[in-house]
């Protein structure tokens, strides 16, 4: 069952509040995400560094807090970020959310004056990676053919190596 809007309604506008905290000093891209999870609005921005690769976008942050307040499930995502148009969640991010949210959730993304866009999170990552794939690839498992792991064949080689080079 998807939130009532009243409740999107007040993840939207948490969202956008937080945004306004945003470290965006080298893109001057402030984004605000809020999720729902048991509940709880748990709203984040991004954090950016001068270092690129660390910076951690806004909907992985508010992820991340509901994980930490013991949340394993969440039931809607918003975000506030863009210019002309609304910022939807990067690649990584839409991953992020899909761990942890069916793919029915409502994802709701806007722009700061209020252009708003309503998708889902399968709209936004169909065929999203997740556990049921690690699972297939199990050992013994039916779903997927045996592969010798590539990590155990070096250790044995490296092994050998180690016998015969007298170390």
């Amino acid at each position: 069952m998807h939130p009532p809007k009243p409740v999107l309604d007040r993840l939207l506008r948490a969202a956008a509040e937080v945004r306004r905290n945003a470290y965006a000093p080298y893109s001057r891209f402030p984004v605000g995400a809020a999720v729902l999870a048991g509940g709880r609005v748990h709203a984040a921005c991004n954090v950016e560094n001068s270092s690129f690769p660390l910076g951690v976008c806004a909907e992985r942050n508010a992820v991340a807090m509901a994980v930490a307040a013991g949340a394993q499930r969440i039931e809607a995502v918003a975000v506030v970020g863009g210019g002309d148009r609304p910022a939807a969640p990067c690649g990584g991010c839409r991953q992020v959310i899909a761990e942890f949210a069916p793919a029915d959730a409502p994802v709701i993304y806007a722009t700061p004056d209020g252009e708003v866009i309503a998708t889902t999170v399968g709209a936004l990552l169909p065929f999203a990676f997740g556990s049921a794939d690690l699972k297939a690839a199990e050992p013994g498992s039916t779903r997927s053919p045996a592969v010798p792991s590539p990590g155990k064949a070096r250790s044995a080689a490296r092994a050998r190596a180690s016998r015969t080079s007298g170390r």
